[in-house]
């Protein structure tokens, strides 16, 4: 499960880990994937870091993946809560988009999907350049995109990238993520988390609430589509 590094870093920077701590990987959950449990548990953790007094925030994770997206074993089991389940997944991207800290996703690993998107809305994005892919597998599979997620990639994404990303699910290495203006900045792994606690200390200083209104302006349209509930004729 999910967890915040035990102690804060310089500046107050908070590290949250989407894999399980002590170990490589999560044995429940080794993709690290949008489980009801593990959202919850991403969500409430996001709280305690700014109730903790962090002034910016890293997201990253342990093992091979950032994170593989949703979990098609619990939609299997659960089809007729599938709505309500969407509806979880976009609060949660609702939540890291509005928080009133700098934001920095340390992309270590894959990151498929909706933890894709996930990573879309870290303020900045930072990722691995020896092994790792970002990408949208969603046309490959046959489902669609919701319409909070389809807002998440035309708001967060150049409109070409996202044009392909969406309609080819072509799997992007670090490299071509920057040249694709997906992320930010591709570092080698023993650079990634230093790096991404690097910008988080620049940007520490402007903690607070105006973070969220500014962001919450920025980003109005985005936030409207999100909080759309996700209708029961979608898949």
């Amino acid at each position: 499960m999910p967890f915040l590094s035990a102690e804060p870093t310089a500046a107050d920077v908070a590290e949250l880990f989407l894999g399980a701590p002590g170990v490589e990987l999560d044995e429940t959950n080794p993709e690290n994937r949008f489980a009801p449990a593990w959202i919850d548990k991403t969500s409430a953790l996001l709280d305690d870091a700014v109730a903790g007094g962090a002034k910016a925030l890293v997201i990253t994770a342990t093992g091979k993946f950032f994170t593989n997206g949703l979990d098609t074993d619990h939609i299997a089991a659960h089809a007729a809560e599938l709505p309500a389940y969407l509806d979880s997944v976009h609060a949660l991207y609702t939540k890291v988009l509005t928080l009133p800290v700098p934001t920095v996703a340390a992309i270590n690993g894959h990151a498929f999907g909706a933890g894709a998107m996930l990573a879309l809305c870290a303020d900045h994005l930072i990722m691995r350049t020896e092994r790792g892919y970002w990408s949208l597998p969603e046309a490959a599979l046959n489902m669609p995109f919701t319409r909070g997620m389809a807002a998440l990639l035309r708001t967060r994404l150049p409109e070409r990238t996202a044009t392909e990303a969406m309609l080819t699910a072509r799997r992007y290495g670090a490299d071509d993520a920057v040249t694709a203006g997906i992320v930010d900045e591709a570092v080698a792994v023993d650079e990634l988390l230093n790096r991404a606690v690097e910008v988080a200390v620049q940007r520490a200083p402007l903690a607070g609430p105006t973070q969220t209104l500014i962001k919450r302006g920025l980003r109005r349209p985005l936030l409207d589509d999100l909080a759309v509930p996700t209708p029961p004729e979608l898949l």
